[in-house]
Parts: C-alpha cells; structure tokens; sequence
C-alpha cells in the first residue's frame, strides 16, 4: 500500500456564508488577503516535507476560481515539490485536459517536473469539475471525448524520439509535435485517471492506468473496482493487481479516538463550506439528463454532504478518523468491500485544521498506522 498526504489548499477565511453566493466562479479575489494566501502556502508547503519526511508519498491537485483551492497550475507546485522533498512520488491528480487548450504544453510540462524531480513524478489526469466550464471559458459537452484524445496525444508526445509527428483529432490538432525535453521515466511517467462512476472504469482499464475515485463511499468505490476488474477479465488479462486502484478520503489519526474525531471535524469544512449554485453545479451537457433532472428536483446527489454528519460519513467509508487502532479497523474495513486497492489519498488537511495540527495528524498516521497496515497488507504485493 502507497500512501499520500493530500491537501487542497484551501484560502478558508472567507465572508459569513449567508452574505455571499457562490465559494466558486463568482465569489469576487477581493476577498482574499495576498499576505495570508503567501502564508499559508509556506505551511502548505511545510506539511508535504514532513509528509516527504515521514516517509510518505505527496498528493497535489488543482481548481479555478475557487476558495477551496489556491492551485490553479499543479505544474508550478509539482515543480516546486521537485526540489523540496527527497524520496516522495508526486503525484498530480489532476491535470483537468478537458479543459486545457493545448496538450502538447501538459506534455511537455509533466516533462520538465519529471526531471525536476529526478523521475518521481506520477501523473494524473481528470475530465474537470463542472464549476470550472465557466471559469476556463470551456464546454460543458463530451468532456470525456476531450480528455481521452488529450491523453493519446501526451502519450504519444512524450514516446516519439524520431522527430516531429502531426495530430490531426477530432479536437486538437497540432502541425509539428516535438516536445524538448523529454521525460526521465521511460517510455512515460506512470498514469492515473479518476472514476467516480462504474461507467468511467472500462476504458482507464483498457489502458492498465490507474483508476483513482475520491469520497465514493463503500458502494460506490467498490462498483468502479468491479467494473475495472471485470473488463480486465473480459478482454483475457490477467487480474489487476492492487497498485491499479487508489482511494481518497478525508483523513485524521489523533493519540485517543476524541482528538481524531476533533480533527475530522474540522477537516469537514472541505464537504460543508462547498456552498455553489445550481447552475455551476449542473451546467448543461456535463452529466446525463437524468441526473441533471434529479438535481432539479432537489434530490441529493452523490457529492452532497452538507446533510451528513462526521458518524455518517465515517459510516459510509467517507471519512477515516479516530485513534491509530480506529484509523487502521476502518482502512482495513474498506480494504475488504471494496475487493482490495493500492494507494490511499489522504486528505489530511482542510479549512481551519491549524499547521500543529496538521503535522501531527500526518506524523501519528506514519507512526502508528502505517507500519501495522504494512504488515497487514504484505500478503498483497504491488506489481511493477
């Protein structure tokens, strides 16, 4: 098992919920504080080293026009992660392709990380949240088509070593592909694609990616594993071995089960400060017209939590908090219903969650959890 201390660097310091409309697309840059975003990104910083230190792996991601994450160019801060940490894979989750004009520049950015980091890069890519096709100015229609032919065109970008080639897609076309430099890792980085939905699954498996799915529950998670798993038994392979699958949750290990509880609550500012109108949520086009619908009814979808409670949560598979002995119960748990996975995503810091308190939460997982989950899951060895 690889695991990897995740934070979405969030500015949470914002105007009382009922005076504002929207945490995203519309919520005006006014309201930031440039000194105190400056701030904490030094202590975002410091906490993927004493991740790096603790001997686990360092999680990035990134958003637009949003308070819930200062990232709006992972390649910055992967680069950045390149040079500060020592041992850590770094992984991108990811770069949303959906909505980047131009993948020869994704190509040859992931490039330039991977040397930066001496081959310790591992990149994902995303099909982008629907908040976002208004802030990048994109379409909200047949983003998964954009994605996947972004995706063969990266992969070919950095395996050609002959010379220029030509893309002529169905949405990218490009004259003269040549990236300089090129990756260390040869042929290519290792790749990760998220699934939240079973119908994602069969094509990241076709392409033996890494199918990455963040806060789907036990239900859910296990569905997009079957349905990776069984579409590897359908074209004749051999069944995936558990480094294919990787799971994300919200993440706190205190000393006693009430300071781990204590954390987790505040890390619930990332499901419950997500206030967004309808209209970013459920742009049209961007998921099927029967659960728009069910979204104009009020029914509650997958990603609404703001009715949960940290016990619901935690009852779903959604949240992983308590003392080392409660922490590693609940991850063994999920292992089992959910038929194995690889790589756990820790999403060990968000809102108010002070940096003492995030170091400790990730120093008391290193310490206590992670060597017993080690022994635990030895039996299941990762392939390379």
């Amino acid at each position: 098992m690889q695991y990897w201390h995740f934070s979405e660097t969030a500015y949470p310091y914002l105007p009382p919920e009922e005076t504002i409309n929207s945490v995203r697309v519309t919520l005006p840059n006014g309201v930031i504080d440039p000194a105190r975003a400056a701030d904490l990104w030094d202590r975002y910083l410091a906490e993927w080293q004493v991740a790096d230190e603790c001997g686990l792996n360092v999680m990035i991601n990134e958003h637009h026009a949003t308070a819930t994450c200062m990232d709006p160019a992972a390649p910055v801060i992967a680069g950045i992660l390149g040079r500060i940490t020592k041992d850590a894979r770094i992984l991108i989750l990811g770069n949303p392709v959906a909505n980047r004009k131009d993948p020869v520049r994704v190509a040859e950015e992931m490039a330039l990380v991977d040397l930066l980091s001496h081959g310790r890069l591992e990149v994902g890519f995303v099909r982008g949240v629907p908040y976002e096709v208004s802030a990048v100015n994109s379409k909200p229609v047949m983003m998964s088509e954009r994605m996947w032919e972004a995706i063969e065109l990266i992969q070919k970008a950095w395996t050609t070593h002959d010379g220029p080639f030509s893309w002529e897609g169905r949405f990218f076309q490009q004259r003269h592909v040549n990236i300089w430099p090129r990756p260390l890792q040869q042929p290519a980085p290792p790749v990760w694609v998220t699934a939240m939905t079973p119908g994602s699954a069969a094509r990241i498996a076709d392409d033996n990616y890494v199918i990455a799915s963040f806060l789907t529950g036990y239900e859910g998670t296990r569905k997009v594993f079957e349905a990776y798993r069984d579409r590897v038994a359908e074209t004749g392979r051999p069944t995936p071995a558990d480094d294919r699958f990787a799971y994300a949750a919200l993440t706190y290990t205190g000393d006693t089960d009430e300071e781990g509880l204590e954390g987790a609550r505040k890390l619930m500012w990332y499901v419950k400060a997500n206030k967004v109108p309808f209209e970013f949520v459920q742009p049209p086009g961007y998921t099927p017209y029967f659960a728009r619908a069910a979204g104009l009814r009020g029914e509650r979808s997958a990603y609404d939590f703001k009715s949960l409670t940290l016990e619901d949560l935690i009852e779903e598979g959604i949240v992983f908090a308590g003392s080392p002995s409660t922490v590693r119960g609940q991850i063994e748990k999920f292992y089992e219903k959910v038929g194995g996975f690889g790589h756990l995503l820790l999403m060990g810091q968000a809102g108010f969650l002070e940096h003492d308190e995030t170091v400790r939460g990730i120093r008391t997982f290193a310490e206590h959890v992670r060597p017993r989950l080690d022994d635990l899951f030895t039996a299941h060895p990762v392939a390379v």
